[in-house]
């Protein structure tokens, strides 16, 4: 008998004796809420998942007999108990926890603790739940749910991130603190519980009550069950509750109800301390089951729960009359983060990094299957960190002091640099050997495009040798364009790399002498209209800049006579202090036959260096800012454009966001959202309202932009204003780290591209080609190495509104295939047909965390699918070698 099959039918023997025909089932979930590094710091909570477990464990063992909606469940909320549990037990002990998470008398979700998500690139939340991946696949587990308590704000393409990984069901419970979303409206939610869905269609079974007026240890807040007994009576008799405790337009409320969450914020409310498990006063003891027993009536069933039964017995029940709800709330605890902004950034900079290095990676292991395993370790580490760095509490206003949470918070982006460098050196110089040369003496370097389609653009090779030379593609026999240029102390050579294949690479080599290839620079740069700016321009786009390093004018030559550029605010593009073009002489710092870079150093608003380069024949305008000493306030990068009623698009975490509310034809919740900040991730789009001219802005470091005057309680579409934030506490000094933890030098990236109408994928392809530059590598194979020696593609994708995402060997090892996981960003449903140079055996899909859903057909070596619109999926795919 399965636990379902066993749960069941003791709920029917317990059931039996009741008066009422179908009696209210009222579900009870304990849990300790986790508030690691407020509370208490790691290591106390480490050793307290394991004493909280063990203890659960026992009380389990001790109530196996009673019925089963009386006897004991714990609910985990995050799988870093499960992960802390096994490396701190012993085998043994950790194969009784596994049985009791089979039974389901213990409980977790996919995601690794209490996180914030609306700064988190979409990889950094999938590799967060890896570990319950592997959980599943290694010991025959399924984990469905997925949380997201305390803070005020969800994003909406959370929906499909979770969905996609193997969830079907969340709870929230927020905190009403902190928060400048009123009370008075958490406290009148328009669903108590719906289903929770995502532009793709994709959804999770979402219980998210009202706060009630006790605030978060009652209903709706993320201790609800915090009185167990109360929960009850409120759940069974709040009149005001019920009224919205039901499906539109019926007139009774809801049969199958639920409270989740014990633990609020002290390990022990008596001493704020952790509990001491023996002690006779013990909160989580003889409590839950009890509860349930005493509180069961003729009328209504009390069940200790572990969630998921809640959620089992109310879509079975109630599913079909569930209203649907797919809007986002947009950001509030999230933007903490940006408290550390440079920190923060260094960790987005590694997920980005992961693509290529994990794309090198697939490309060796293809040759070499072990290239992988002595780094799972590091691996699984670096995703854990990955799942803890956005934890929810940012606020930093807890026990535990600020200079103890940043260290906590520098220690994770160490660790995940640490992970995701070496992989990415490692597969550089193992695919370099993996291809082909034919002596020792010649130099060629690889090129590799870790993107799915096939791209040109600047490439930069680490160089010190002869400068009388020319380099070769040899895929065409032709000499390309080359310079030298100099970057953060180190020498490159740079080269312009021409239609460089898809997951894949192309081989240069260079050549003494003189070569054929154009040797004009590829930008002019000429004096403006006035002493404090300068022109410069190439074949696509032609700017004025001031010394301060903002952009006076932008002009994009496919409508040359249409002023992009603007002043508002006195804020002008790449701003970063208003009515102000206080710098230096503009420094033409480096001109070539691929790229010419100018240099502002300034004062304005705190000291700064900003370097805007373009690229031959590139509509590309790049801009690296560098601010160069501390600051304690709030800083932007505003961005001004004159684009009449703009429309602005952005990715947000899992989907792509029109940045109105619902009830103007977007995707933000009229009412219960913070509408200040939005997630920037790839890129942000602002395009005039007729749809004819519009610039993508893409941003490398920074996770957050404004639009215009936009505030807490209200959005601005009328102004034509990104205001990207450079850093800062932005709810005031009692909440994030202050003075950005000392820091004093933040390195933040833009890419800006002038374009007529908004088209979703030429902006997520923008944006993916300018975080993910090309990777170089120098060749150090023989005549006998088994790669192309001119040019390689391992996989290409028919549909170009289908974009390749990750592309990674599988967790489980390259003998269980190679990982793709790709994102239609088209309106359709595409019929997608995947190709690889190696043909492929075999393809299954796969949750996002690469836990086998099911087999797909292969077609003479190629996969052919049904992909959604605006839906994201992983495949598991099976070469013939």
């Amino acid at each position: 008998m399965n636990k379902l099959t066993f749960i069941a039918a003791s709920l029917a023997i317990a059931l039996a004796p009741l008066a009422s025909a179908e009696p209210k089932r009222i579900y009870l979930a304990n849990d300790d809420h986790t508030d690691y590094m407020w509370t208490a710091d790691a290591e106390t909570y480490n050793a307290v998942f394991v004493d909280l477990l063990d203890f659960h464990l026992r009380l389990t063992d001790e109530t196996t007999n009673n019925p089963a909606p009386y006897q004991n469940r714990f609910n985990a909320d995050g799988s870093y108990w499960l992960w802390q549990y096994e490396r701190q037990k012993s085998p043994a002990d950790f194969a009784r926890l596994i049985a009791r998470l089979k039974s389901g008398h213990i409980s977790a979700p996919l995601n690794t603790l209490v996180s914030c998500y609306g700064a988190q690139p979409v990889e950094a939340v999938l590799r967060g739940m890896y570990y319950a991946g592997r959980l599943e696949r290694r010991h025959d587990l399924r984990f469905e749910l997925a949380t997201a308590n305390e803070n005020q704000t969800l994003p909406l393409g959370l929906a499909s991130l979770w969905a996609g990984a193997g969830a079907k069901y969340s709870w929230r419970g927020v905190c009403g603190c902190a928060s400048q979303i009123p009370n008075a409206v958490l406290n009148q939610r328009p669903h108590e519980i719906y289903w929770y869905a995502g532009p793709d269609d994709q959804r999770v079974l979402m219980k998210w009550h009202s706060l009630a007026p006790g605030g978060n240890r009652g209903s709706g807040g993320y201790a609800e069950a915090f009185d167990p007994a109360a929960a009850v009576r409120f759940l069974d008799a709040d009149a005001g509750f019920l009224s919205r405790y039901r499906a539109p337009g019926a007139a009774k409320p809801y049969t199958v109800r639920g409270a989740f969450g014990f633990g609020w914020d002290a390990l022990d409310r008596k001493t704020g301390q952790p509990y001491a498990p023996n002690a006779k006063d013990y909160p989580l003891a003889e409590h839950f089951h009890v509860v349930a027993e005493r509180e069961t009536t003729s009328e209504r069933q009390v069940i200790v729960s572990n969630q998921e039964d809640f959620f089992r017995d109310f879509e079975a029940k109630h599913g079909a009359q569930l209203p649907s709800q797919s809007v986002t709330f947009g950001n509030e605890w999230d933007l903490y983060s940006a408290s550390m902004a440079e920190t923060s950034a260094r960790v987005r900079r590694a997920v980005e990094k992961l693509r290529a290095a994990e794309a090198m990676a697939t490309l060796v292991c293809l040759r070499k299957p072990d290239f992988m395993r002595p780094r799972e370790a590091a691996r699984d580490e670096a995703f854990m960190n990955l799942g803890l760095y956005w934890e929810h509490n940012w606020t930093a206003d807890g026990p535990i002091s600020r200079d103890a949470r940043a260290a906590w918070q520098e220690r994770l982006a160490a660790g995940i640099e640490r992970y995701v460098d070496a992989l990415h050196a490692d597969g550089e110089t193992q695919l370099g050997a993996l291809i082909p040369k034919p002596d020792a003496k010649t130099q060629r370097f690889f090129v590799c495009n870790p993107l799915g389609w096939a791209r040109t653009d600047s490439a930069d090779f680490a160089y010190n040798g002869d400068r009388n030379i020319h380099v070769r593609d040899l895929s065409t026999g032709l000499d390309v364009p080359h310079q030298f240029v100099n970057s953060a102390g180190l020498k490159f050579l740079r080269v312009l790399a021409s239609d460089v294949p898809a997951t894949g690479y192309k081989v240069f080599q260079i050549v003494k002498g003189a070569g054929t290839a154009p040797t004009n620079a590829a930008a002019i740069v000429g004096t403006g209209k006035t002493i404090l700016d300068t022109t410069f321009e190439n074949t696509r786009v032609k700017l004025a800049v001031d010394p301060d390093g903002a952009i006076a004018s932008l002009i994009d030559k496919a409508q040359p006579d249409h002023e992009l550029a603007a002043v508002i605010g006195g804020l002008k593009s790449n701003d970063f202090a208003a009515n102000s073009t206080d710098g230096n002489s503009i420094e033409v710092e480096n001109s070539g036959p691929v790229s010419v870079t100018l240099k502002c150093t300034s004062n304005a608003g705190r000291s700064h260096v900003t370097r805007i380069t373009l690229h031959r024949d590139s509509d590309r305008v790049e801009i690296r800012d560098e601010i160069t000493e501390n600051f304690a306030d709030v800083r932007h990068w505003a961005f001004s454009f004159n684009l009449a009623s703009p429309d602005v698009h952005t990715e947000e975490v899992g989907a792509i966001i029109r940045a109105k509310t619902k009830s103007q034809g977007g995707d933000y919740a009229d009412t219960h959202a913070r509408y200040d900040y939005l997630t920037l991730n790839h890129f942000a789009d602002i395009t005039d309202g007729a749809n004819t001219r519009g610039v993508t802005l893409s941003s490398s470091d920074c996770a957050f932009v404004k639009l215009g005057r936009s505030t807490p309680a209200a959005l601005d579409t009328a102004t034509a204003q990104l205001n990207v934030l450079a850093g800062g506490q932005v709810d005031g000094p009692k909440l994030g780290i202050p003075a950005q933890n000392g820091e004093t030098h933040f390195l933040q990236r833009f890419g800006l591209r002038a374009h007529g109408g908004y088209d979703t994928v030429a902006a997520m392809k923008f944006g993916l080609e300018f975080q993910n530059p090309f990777v170089t590598g120098a060749i150090i194979g023989n005549t006998n190495s088994p790669y192309a020696a001119t040019n390689y593609s391992l996989l290409n994708i028919s549909d170009p509104s289908v974009l390749l995402w990750a592309l990674k060997p599988h967790d489980d090892g390259i003998t269980n295939g190679i990982v793709a996981r790709v994102w239609n960003l088209g309106t359709n449903a595409s019929n997608l047909r995947v190709t690889s140079t190696v043909p492929l055996a075999s393809a299954r899909r796969v949750t996002h965390i690469e836990t086998s859903l099911e087999p797909l057909p292969v077609k003479s070596g190629a996969l052919e699918t049904s992909l959604p619109a605006q839906r994201l999926e992983s495949f598991s795919l099976l070469p013939n070698n």
